[in-house]
């Protein structure tokens, strides 16, 4: 059965192959010039109409009017659950092949599908951390958006654009996208939702160094309509939902096979809306510790139940680590330097000896509270986060703002011991891990490059 090109194309199509003329495809309640027009494209028949040409071409209404029968249709569909599934709970690799997969079954005649599955693979390419191909992919959707808005939303797009080039260093465009989404989004009144809480999510790092910009005042009131919630881990459930679905569709039964995946899909989403606003508290607490204009029990209080939602999940130890290291350093900021100590020395035990960002850091603020407490194990401190930082430089290639940070840092406190030469070169490998390159002796980091 014909099913490549326009709604005009299939009725043509299927006309042709029963041997009908336009008049007798018209019959008594149509004209032949109006099939005529149908079938150039010019007009677009009705749903009356379209059941009507269904019946005397022998097929379906959804094979004409979308090029895929229904069981097509519902298969392609429990396709992209599944795919979002391995998204979310699987691996983003898989996920952006199964994505791939769809778009080259629905195919241009089944425009719909094909953009919601080419989104899927952009947020795949993202969770693997290929930003690279992610903004091109999204790029091309948010240009298919305003060309079809019937198709895709511009907005998620434009959030998720800027959180991508947010990452590959361009903060002046991801500062321009994320101020675009904020006056759409301020003229819907949105503060709960998906959208409200990934803008706010990409706000707090493209206005970290606007500390009075509109775009942290709606991370804040984010932040008090939303709250951290607690996260149950229901990570079990939602893969025996998954199985199910996939069993169900071994067995031919796809009507159930879609709910089941639906069901995982509403399972997961609790913990993952906890996830991104734990994550928003986090890094809100981190920029308090330089802007000072939150009270410490407000900012404390959040960034401890963003660490409650992520001691949750085993599969979050990092997370977990990286709280409370932000924990640590809110300790320090508030003068309590033996408590920082005892959260950092919990990060480390935390990560069980993975290096990386964190663990740097968790190092670095050890050393801050000798230097606070006036101990002589500064340096081999600083020494032990700048192997780590060192260990990270063949691993990551494109501009880290995790790690320019912990590198500035570590710049400043070298300073602090008193080894200028050390802290030279920390203020460089800053530099290089944000994006930057420059050979200027004595050069160091503007702080809004790296904060």
């Amino acid at each position: 059965m014909p099913s490549q090109g326009t709604i005009g194309d299939r009725v043509r199509g299927l006309r042709l192959s029963r041997r009908m003329s336009q008049a007798q495809l018209a019959g008594p309640d149509l004209s032949d010039s109006y099939v005529s027009l149908i079938e150039s494209g010019k007009r677009t028949p009705t749903p009356v109409v379209a059941r009507l040409l269904a019946e005397r071409l022998g097929c379906t209404t959804e094979f004409l009017l979308h090029g895929i029968e229904p069981r097509q249709r519902i298969d392609t569909e429990l396709g992209l659950r599944h795919a979002e599934l391995e998204l979310q709970h699987g691996d983003p690799s898989v996920a952006a092949e199964r994505f791939g997969e769809i778009v080259k079954v629905a195919g241009e005649e089944n425009a719909m599908l094909a953009a919601h599955a080419r989104l899927g693979r952009a947020r795949s390419l993202e969770a693997q951390g290929k930003v690279g191909p992610a903004v091109e992919a999204f790029e091309r959707l948010r240009r298919e958006a305003a060309a079809h808005p019937e198709r895709l939303a511009d907005l998620p797009l434009t959030v998720a654009l800027s959180r991508c080039y947010q990452r590959a260093g361009d903060t002046l465009r991801a500062h321009d996208l994320a101020s675009y989404a904020l006056t759409q989004v301020n003229h819907l009144a949105l503060t709960q939702g998906e959208i409200a809480i990934d803008l706010a999510s990409a706000l707090v790092e493209t206005e970290g160094g606007r500390p009075q910009s509109p775009g942290l005042s709606y991370v804040r009131h984010i932040l008090a309509v939303n709250g951290v919630p607690a996260a149950v881990n229901r990570t079990s459930e939602i893969h025996s939902l998954w199985q199910a679905s996939i069993a169900a569709a071994e067995g031919e039964d796809s009507a159930l096979a879609v709910r089941l995946a639906d069901d995982a899909i509403a399972t997961g989403r609790p913990a993952r809306m906890a996830f991104r606003l734990a994550g928003i508290a986090l890094e809100w607490a981190r920029l308090t510790v330089s802007i000072g204009d939150t009270s410490f029990e407000e900012v404390y209080e959040l960034a401890t139940a963003a660490s409650g939602v992520f001691a949750a999940f085993t599969e979050k130890a990092g997370e977990h680590a990286g709280s409370l290291v932000v924990l640590a350093r809110l300790q320090l900021s508030g003068g309590n330097p033996d408590n920082a100590v005892s959260l950092a020395r919990s990060a480390l035990d935390t990560l069980a000896g993975q290096s990386g960002p964190i663990a740097a850091t968790a190092h670095l603020v050890l050393a801050q509270a000798s230097l606070t407490r006036g101990e002589g194990d500064v340096v081999p401190r600083l020494d032990t986060a700048k192997g780590l930082l060192d260990a990270l430089r063949s691993e990551r290639s494109n501009p880290d703002r995790e790690v320019a940070r912990a590198w500035r840092e570590l710049g400043d406190l070298y300073g602090r011991g008193g080894v200028g030469e050390d802290q030279t070169n920390a203020y460089r490998r800053a530099l290089e891990a944000a994006g930057v390159r420059d050979t200027m002796v004595g050069m160091t980091v503007d702080s809004t490059l790296v904060r």
